[in-house]
C-alpha cells in the first residue's frame, strides 16, 4: 500500500462564493462536481478543496477556534523569477494580500508569499535546483547540488 501521497487538500474558508472567485480569478477552475457546499478544484494529480470553515469543524467535531490559520503554507513554484512575479501580480489583483514580495532568497531560489482572502499563506517560488515537468508538477531529483557555503 502507497501511504506517502496527498490526494487532498481542504482549506476551510469563512466565505465559499469568495473564496471561489478569488482562486477563479487567479485561473484555477472548479470542477464540475462543486456546489454551493463544497468547491473542488483539479490539480495534478489531486484535488483541492475549498469548505466552509464551520462545516469542517463540525466535521472534525471539534470547535472553529480550534482549527487556527496561517500555519501552513501552500507553494507554487514556477520555471522563471518572470512568471513568479506575473502569477504574484495576478493574486495581489486578484484579492490576495501581500505577505512578502518575491525576491531572491538564501537557498539561491527566488520566492514571495502572498495570503488568500481567509488567511492562508501561499509561497510562489522559482527553485533552480527543481526542475519542473511540462504540466508543471514537480519530482524532485534524485540528489540535491552541493550547498554554496
Amino acid at each position: 500500500m502507497n501511504t506517502q501521497r496527498v490526494t487532498l487538500i481542504t482549506l476551510g474558508v469563512e466565505d465559499l462564493k469568495r473564496s471561489r472567485a478569488f482562486y477563479e480569478a487567479i485561473g484555477w477552475r472548479a470542477h464540475a462536481s462543486s456546489n454551493d457546499d463544497i468547491v473542488f478544484f483539479q490539480a495534478n494529480g489531486m484535488v483541492f478543496g475549498l469548505y466552509p470553515l464551520e462545516a469542517l469543524a463540525d466535521d472534525q467535531q471539534r470547535p472553529v477556534e480550534e482549527l487556527g490559520k496561517g500555519a501552513t503554507t501552500l507553494a507554487i513554484n514556477f520555471s522563471s523569477e518572470e512568471e513568479v512575479d506575473a502569477f504574484f501580480a495576478l493574486a495581489l489583483g486578484s484579492g490576495a494580500s501581500l505577505v512578502k514580495k518575491p525576491q531572491k532568497v538564501f537557498w539561491g531560489g527566488y520566492s514571495g508569499y502572498f495570503a488568500d482572502p481567509d488567511g492562508h499563506r501561499w509561497e510562489i517560488a522559482m527553485n533552480p535546483f527543481w526542475p519542473l515537468s511540462e504540466d508543471g508538477s514537480l519530482t524532485l531529483p534524485d540528489v540535491q547540488p552541493a550547498s554554496a557555503d
